[in-house]
């Protein structure tokens, strides 16, 4: 049955429709906004794999995919076909997985797929946000018990006016980007990049936010009162209760002790070798139990931090719940980077390396929305040995593209503007130890390699991550969280700034609601955190340096007439490849004229922009030139006093006294200087020699 429902989210309708398309799903729907199509579905494989049952992660995979032809474009490359996933449909898939992962019951294993496809763009109006709203409708009309639906917004600010759902090219104007994701009653996800705004401002935003998920979620409530199916009912997991006790008595005590341990990797030998010797020795009396007790195990591990957090108020490195880890700084750590940093919380290190480089090493981004160029990046990397682990080496994994988005918008609002600063930057954050929040090392390392470098960036930024904790009514809130900490409490809370306000931030909860009220207060610790961590970084470097490396581009930038490029440029390419190889300098010329000269070496540089500018110079009545004799006339001789400009230096004009012979004064590639005397109407140029001679050699 098709059934449509439409929504008025302050004059932008959006649109929901069901049972036109993708009926063997096991629910759809089509979310329209402008021209912009997004067809959400969900599917669930119909048995249960019985190694999910004790896995402690729901299968659920989440695929964002953007078609060519949504945009009326053909895909580049040689096969002409859409491949890998971008970075923006890596960002999308993760956001609107992050908005349905805490909503599956417990104890439900089944894999779910969720796969959201771009069909339509008009290049203005983002699916993304289609995508979370489709994705929570396919859900809810299944079968698949998913504790839905949710509504998804996003939220901008032009000219101190908040905007719902702004388009592109409002966002370009927007000095904030807010996704929320929420239920009924609570918002269970937030992602958002701000220009440095203030606590009340955010607040503010998200309260408006929550306004509008509600809407949106009244509905979706009517279109799947009307098409959805029932529930799949979920089964307990069923834990022999002999089993869970004998575990609980052989364990307690050492999973005590190793939550009472602050290192890392002391507390994973003592849990490691507990449950390697607890399984050895149940392994006669609970045969084939091996994952049932590795679960158990782990549950009672978080059962027991959970409550040593909130009964003891004690967390596991012995910190309160206000305290920061030991801070250290370094600057200038890689000596031929263009700048770098070492930043360590802790347990977590973020080594940080900016390179600066020219327009041409500009990002080239090709998407739904056009070609564009990025001249700022910010790259994460995760090796495996940052937390003791053998791993293949591979590409950028989800969760290094999303960590390194959050770093790079945490930042962007600090980069100067090209015409200030007119150089590609490129960070690179490499994790060397990981124990919480690398993404905010990464921040924090990040402002620190960018004033090594000399990048005049308007203020460093800090971030922390905060943690939450939530036991019927009592909840806890902590800063500066563990990976543990991460992995068994209720919230993960990203947040950075500068001192003027924030520049990024990320929400992400695992229970099903929390009050906007203790997200304030969440964020009030935030901003005293990453104040505190600002106030350590500066002690090491406070501002940018006055000077850039030695090794980092010089880069000169002058302008030329359009129709003299090609004089550049020479044909095929001659005359630019002759400066290049000469100077050694890079040469970018863009098509208004502009040139970019970039090398490490400054008279290099000099000397390519003075080569172009004689290439391109025309001549100037009564301008003196040092020319070449390049024919010689029985009236006189032709000197090129520019590249490719020759004028006639007649034999009246080579000298004060009579010259009978040409070659009595010059000669053929004789250096000579010269004088323009004048331009006729055609371009000839008359050239004197004589005016640049003084009377008095004269011979009488």
């Amino acid at each position: 049955m098709n059934e449509t429902k439409k929504i008025d989210l302050e004059g932008k309708k959006l649109i929901f429709e069901t049972g036109r398309m993708a009926k063997q799903a096991d629910g759809a729907c089509l979310v329209k906004l402008g021209d912009t199509m997004v067809l959400a579905t969900a599917v669930v494989d119909k048995e249960e794999k019985e190694e999910n049952k004790f896995r402690g992660f729901f299968p659920l995979t989440v695929d964002y995919r953007e078609k060519a032809y949504a945009a009326g474009k053909i895909p580049g490359g040689f096969f002409k076909r859409e491949g890998r996933p971008s970075e923006k449909e890596i960002l999308s898939s993760r956001l609107i997985d992050r908005s349905l992962r805490p909503l599956f019951p417990e104890g439900y294993h089944k894999e779910v797929q969720v796969v959201a496809m771009v069909l339509s763009s008009d290049q203005e109006n983002d699916g993304d946000i289609l995508g979370i709203n489709g994705a929570s409708i396919a859900l809810s009309l299944s079968s698949i018990p998913f504790c839905g639906p949710i509504g998804a917004v996003r939220i901008g600010r032009v000219s101190h006016k908040y905007v719902i759902n702004p388009t592109f090219s409002e966002l370009e104007q927007s000095d904030m980007n807010i996704v929320a994701a929420g239920t009924e009653e609570s918002i269970i996800m937030v992602e958002g990049f701000c220009n440095e705004v203030s606590e009340d401002e955010f607040f503010f935003a998200l309260e408006l936010s929550f306004q509008q998920i509600k809407k949106i979620i009244e509905t979706q409530k009517e279109l799947i009162s009307s098409c959805g199916q029932p529930k799949e009912k979920v089964k307990k997991m069923l834990i022999e209760e002999d089993l869970k006790k004998t575990l609980k008595e052989m364990s307690l005590d050492q999973i005590k002790k190793a939550n009472h341990t602050g290192d890392k990797n002391t507390r994973q030998e003592i849990l490691e070798n507990l449950f390697e010797s607890i399984k050895e020795k149940l392994a006669s009396s609970f045969p084939e139990k091996e994952a049932e007790i590795s679960y158990i195990l782990t549950e009672l591990e978080r059962e027991e931090l959970r409550r040593m957090i909130l009964e003891e108020r004690l967390r596991s490195d012995g910190r309160d719940y206000d305290t920061i880890r030991p801070i250290t700084c370094e600057v200038g750590v890689l000596p031929r980077a263009h700048g770098s940093a070492l930043f360590t919380r802790g347990q977590t290190q973020s080594l940080v390396a900016t390179t600066l480089g020219t327009k041409i090493d500009e990002q080239i981004v090709d998407d739904l929305e056009g070609e564009s160029s990025k001249s700022y990046m910010l790259h994460y990397n995760f090796p495996p040995f940052s937390v003791g682990e053998v791993r293949y080496l591979r590409a950028p994994q989800r969760r290094e593209i999303g960590h390194g988005a959050l770093a790079e918008r945490a930042i962007q609002p600090m980069i100067p503007k090209e015409e200030v600063f007119p150089y590609t930057i490129r960070v690179v954050s490499d994790i060397l130890e990981s124990n919480g929040s690398s993404s905010m090392a990464t921040v924090c390392g990040g402002s620190l390699s960018l004033m090594d470098a000399g990048i005049p960036i308007k203020a460093p930024v800090a971030g922390i991550a905060m943690g939450l904790l939530k036991k019927e009514e009592k909840v806890v809130i902590l800063t500066d969280i563990l990976g543990v900490e991460d992995h068994f409490g209720d919230m993960d809370f990203k947040v950075a700034g500068s001192r003027q306000g924030i520049t990024a931030f990320q929400m992400d909860i695992k229970i099903s609601k929390i009050e906007l009220a203790i997200l304030r207060k969440a964020l009030s610790k935030a901003k005293d955190a990453y104040l505190f961590i600002l106030d350590v970084m500066e002690k090491t470097i406070s501002e940018p340096r006055e000077n850039l490396s030695v090794y980092a581009p010089r880069i000169i930038i002058f302008k030329i007439k359009s129709d003299k490029i090609g004089d550049v440029i020479g044909p095929g390419g001659k005359t630019i490849r002759g400066i290049i190889k000469q100077t050694g300098a890079k040469i970018d010329i863009e098509d208004d004229g502009s040139i970019f000269i970039a090398t490490p070496d400054q008279k290099a540089a000099e000397l390519a922009h003075d080569l172009i500018l004689r290439l391109v110079e025309e001549p100037e009545i009564g301008k003196v030139y040092t020319g070449k004799v390049k024919r010689i006339l029985p009236f006189g001789a032709l000197v090129e006093i520019l590249p490719g400009q020759e004028g006639l230096v007649h034999i009246s004009e080579l000298d004060h006294k009579r010259v009978y012979k040409v070659e009595d004064v010059i000669n053929l590639g004789d250096e000579v200087k010269v004088k323009i005397l004048g331009i006729e109407p055609d371009g000839k140029i008359k050239l004197s020699r004589k005016a640049c001679l003084r009377p008095s050699s004269i011979k009488r």
